[in-house]
């Protein structure tokens, strides 16, 4: 199509080096992609749902199709939400179609950024892209949380009931800041109203134009690629943008939309009848937030129940440490750490395109696994109840163990992945420099047994062909490339 596209008009030459840039291919670097996919999806069923959602508190009394919920007495926004579930044809569907791309959405954001990570392609000069994605993730959180509470059901109440706790264990502005955002006395009236504002206009504003500035930058400093014959520093060897990565992009943008559409259709998801209205007296058994909340859900329950009484002020650490200093920390070292290693290891002087291999990099692939191990700790914890339910132990057994390997698996996981690393990394020089075994073994002539090698023929995406980290190297570092001369403006 693009072909005779450019037959009849000046496609090609029209967009110059913009149509023909060079895109990388690799699995690893369609990650991004499908976080931009969930976004086209989330908005496109959020408009369509803003047509029938009503973001208001005041009460009214349940007439719908659902049967055993008439009668009851609920808020505008559940009686709407229960009103598109039941009532809208197609309003299930589109609903937990924007469910589901919500969860993919803040996912792939997530791995996204641990392949950024782990391969060390946010060394310099896209530092300021890994900021940016990292803000990406805290806004997609904040967005999923305030579209998660919009339903007024008893499982997102419960949540925007822990939400008003952490805000009252600030110190000092604890109290004014929860009555800015309810309005009164919790739940007030106008906490659904406000999050509708942040959750349809100003955090997807800001998101899109995030988006937008790093895809932007994405085109001016190039994609990242794997090493390997005649990529460099200096070029970037793949598809170019028209036709080929645009076509292989649009069949995974279609893939993504149809896998979306089939977990929405056939894989419940936020069932809010069953929950029922939210009412401040009732809590649900066994209440789960989702996945990217569930850390803090968990820190909560797992940090014991710390009190300071100061100068007639009630410090609560067991709020305060796990929901507000906590996630504070976690961030500051994702915005922190390119900036960091790269003062540390000295490569902040020159620019890097090529990728790492988790191996070549055993202390900074060590740091990824330990936080992500600490953050699964977490999310374990934010479960404690239901774990003990379904293993019949004591909730108290499984907190203390969960406590305990908060502390100890991090550390653990750290000592085992960069020894790993370096094992693998030892192995490889092995097989490079004797070459890989043939399973023939032959008798030298002083009469032991040998057996026969060949030279490796067969190397996966970023493999050196001669071997680059010799046994015994502390650190790993790969082989650098020649440094360029930097050309200096009078």
């Amino acid at each position: 199509m693009a072909d005779a596209a450019d037959a009849r008009l000046p496609l090609y030459d029209g967009g110059g080096a913009l149509l023909r840039k060079a895109f990388p291919h690799h699995w690893s670097f369609f990650l991004g992609e499908l976080a931009l996919y969930s976004l086209i999806v989330l908005l496109l069923t959020g408009v369509w749902l803003t047509f029938f959602f009503e973001p208001e508190m005041r009460e009214v009394v349940y007439d719908g199709s659902y049967v055993p919920l008439r009668g009851i007495l609920m808020s505008a926004a559940f009686d709407s939400t229960l009103h598109i579930s039941f009532d809208v044809r197609g309003g299930l569907l589109i609903r937990q179609l924007h469910h589901w791309a919500a969860l993919v959405f803040v996912a792939a954001i997530g791995v996204h950024l641990l392949r950024i990570f782990f391969t060390g392609a946010f060394r310099r000069p896209r530092e300021m892209n890994w900021v940016i994605g990292v803000t990406l993730l805290t806004l997609a959180l904040a967005e999923g949380f305030a579209g998660y509470s919009l339903p007024d059901d008893l499982l997102s109440g419960t949540g925007l009931r822990i939400a008003q706790g952490i805000m009252l264990s600030l110190p000092v502005v604890g109290t004014y800041v929860s009555m800015f955002a309810f309005g009164a006395e919790f739940p007030g009236q106008d906490i659904v109203t406000r999050l509708y504002s942040l959750h349809i206009l100003l955090l997807p504003g800001v998101l899109i134009a995030l988006v937008t500035v790093h895809l932007i930058l994405v085109f001016h400093l190039k994609h990242t690629q794997w090493r390997g014959p005649g990529k460099t520093d200096t070029n970037a060897v793949g598809k170019p943008m028209v036709p080929q990565f645009t076509a292989s992009s649009a069949g995974l943008s279609l893939m993504a939309f149809g896998v979306l559409t089939l977990l929405a259709g056939l894989a419940q998801i936020n069932p809010v009848w069953v929950y029922g209205p939210y009412r401040p007296d009732v809590v649900s058994t066994g209440s789960q937030p989702d996945f990217y909340v569930g850390f803090l859900e968990g820190a909560l329950r797992l940090v014991p129940p710390w009190e300071t009484n100061l100068a007639g002020h009630t410090l609560m650490w067991n709020v305060l440490l796990p929901a507000v200093v906590l996630p504070g920390l976690f961030f500051l070292v994702l915005y922190v750490y390119p900036f960091v290693e790269q003062r540390l290891t000295g490569e902040w002087e020159r620019e890097h395109h090529l990728c790492d291999r988790p191996r070549e990099r055993p202390v900074r692939t060590g740091l990824g696994v330990a936080g992500i191990v600490f953050y699964g700790v977490l999310l374990l914890g934010g479960g404690n109840d239901v774990i003990a339910l379904a293993f019949r132990v004591s909730v108290n057994v499984i907190t203390w163990i969960l406590r305990v390997a908060l502390v100890v698996g991090p550390v653990l996981a750290f000592m085992v992945t960069r020894r790993l690393c370096h094992a693998l990394l030892e192995s490889e020089h092995e097989r490079l420099t004797e070459g890989e075994e043939t399973g023939e073994v032959r008798q030298s002539v002083a009469g032991g047994y040998e057996s026969d090698h060949v030279p490796v023929e067969q190397f996966r995406p970023g493999a050196p062909r001669t071997p680059i980290s010799p046994p015994g190297r502390r650190t790993g570092t790969p082989f650098r490339t020649p440094r360029l001369p930097v050309r200096r403006r009078r």
